[in-house]
């Protein structure tokens, strides 16, 4: 049977039955247009068999246009009545049994995927879209790409590249995982209700060997941390909290081959794990 998707009529039907209004707190804006839904699992480059993680599911819009590809997805929902209301859309729409599998959770707090999925998708809202992937890519290894339908903003931040105006913290931990890039534009006409925001779709692909351990992760987010809190401040002054003084943080920049007076937005991931990989019994970097 061949899967359907949801319309701009069915999604406002389904919303009225649950009771759901759309809210900017949850970053309710639902997808009405199955081009749009089927342009990014195109984007994330969805197979069948696969099976990919959707954070957010909603109505249900995007995850019909996953199974539609044959994948079959684990899609991880905050809101009770969506979470419980997905399977039965599913069913009615066309989705074999099994192919479906909702976890009823705040996304921030999962530490365990059923069928570990290697391909995240999902269209995520501005407050917690950095927090919700940084916490994905580092509790689940087994993620291998994915892509993601974000604020402009968001999605221009996290594949920006050292020296922009925009690269940030944000930047340099994505990175820690692998290459981001931006795939795609995403008109507002195709959310309801309409956002007074730009979105985009941007994509990552994990690096086939891990960058750093989970300690030498956590030391080099604390230096990206210091380093940004204080933008635009000489790395010897920015990092000088940590290390105990201007001179200590120096020497250690130095071993790191990282010029004292260079900035923090002018680094890249990995100088910011060479610098974390220099370690000194009397200046050692505390770990959050």
């Amino acid at each position: 049977m061949t899967v359907s998707l949801l319309g701009a009529t069915e999604i406002r039907r389904l919303a009225a039955e649950l009771d759901v209004t759309p809210t900017k707190k949850l970053g309710q804006n639902f997808v009405v247009d199955a081009n749009t839904v089927r342009k990014i699992v195109n984007a994330a480059g969805v197979q069948a068999g696969e099976r990919v993680v959707e954070i957010g599911p909603g109505l249900g819009s995007l995850t019909l246009a996953i199974l539609e590809t044959g994948a079959s997805v684990t899609a991880v929902e905050i809101d009770h009545r969506l979470a419980e209301r997905l399977p039965q859309t599913a069913r009615e729409r066309g989705v074999a049994e099994g192919a479906l599998t909702v976890v009823d959770a705040d996304a921030m707090r999962v530490t365990e995927l059923p069928g570990e999925p290697t391909v995240l998708v999902a269209n995520l809202p501005y407050n917690v879209s950095v927090p919700v992937l940084l916490h994905f890519l580092e509790t689940f290894a087994y993620l291998e790409r994915g892509v993601v339908m974000v604020q402009a903003e968001v999605a221009e931040r996290l594949a920006a590249k050292p020296g922009s105006k925009i690269y940030g913290a944000p930047s340099v931990k994505a990175a820690w995982y692998g290459p981001w890039r931006l795939c795609g534009t995403v008109s507002r006409q195709v959310f309801w209700p309409v956002p007074n925001v730009d979105s985009l779709l941007v994509g990552f692909e994990r690096d086939e060997t891990p960058r750093g351990g989970e300690d030498e992760r956590r030391r080099t987010f604390a230096i990206v941390d210091a380093a940004f809190n204080q933008r635009r401040k000489m790395l010897r002054q920015a990092l000088s909290g940590l290390y105990g003084s201007s001179a200590a943080a120096s020497a250690v920049l130095e071993a790191a081959g990282v010029a004292p007076t260079a900035r923090g937005e002018d680094l890249t991931v990995d100088d910011y794990h060479r610098i974390a990989l220099v370690q000194s019994e009397s200046t050692p970097v505390p770990i959050a």
